[in-house]
């Protein structure tokens, strides 16, 4: 009885002190974005928070290899929007999250977009595993009700000499849940 009684009292101490347990990440599914609506899955991205801001796990496949621009986009929709007639592939998804209006594009580090986020860098395998972190957005939970981009260029960070960065048509797409 004492051994069991010590073993319970262990449990007890060991929960007290741990501190509270971290809250789970939020995974969101990326789908390939295509005129007609979303297609397979590409993978996964886990958002968690960290002291020097939100962190993007990438496990991700079949995409180009070479960089993509890759953004937090205003509303939570992949499905496709027409535009000039034209159906846009995750349309639905609007533009940059830019909270604050800034109405620039400057990159992870810069004074733009809330939701520009680091360049995702591809495999020549078509698989993406990196972690990225964005420093301006502090907590995984405000991106909730919005959508993960992956453009089908690179991300210069600029609006110049294309703008947006001149990371092009939108290529991958998930709902931040």
């Amino acid at each position: 009885m004492r051994l069991r009684t010590g073993y319970i009292l262990s449990a007890i101490l060991l929960a007290a002190f741990a501190g509270p347990a971290r809250a789970a990440d939020t995974v969101v599914t990326i789908h390939k974005a295509t005129p007609e609506g979303t297609g397979d899955s590409l993978g996964t991205i886990a958002i968690a928070d960290s002291a020097a801001g939100a962190t993007f796990k990438l496990d991700l496949h079949g995409l180009p290899p070479g960089p993509h621009g890759f953004h937090v986009h205003e509303n939570g929709s992949c499905d496709p929007a027409v535009s000039g007639g034209n159906h846009v592939a995750a349309g639905a998804a609007g533009g940059h999250m830019d909270p604050d209006h800034t109405g620039k594009h400057a990159g992870p580090d810069g004074q733009g977009h809330l939701g520009d986020l680091p360049v995702l860098d591809v495999a020549a395998d078509g698989t993406a595993t990196q972690t990225l972190t964005a420093p301006h957005i502090k907590s995984a939970a405000a991106l909730k009700g919005h959508a993960l981009m992956i453009h089908a260029g690179g991300d210069n960070y600029s609006d110049t000499p294309a703008p947006l960065g001149g990371g092009g048509g939108r290529f991958g797409c998930g709902v931040v849940q």
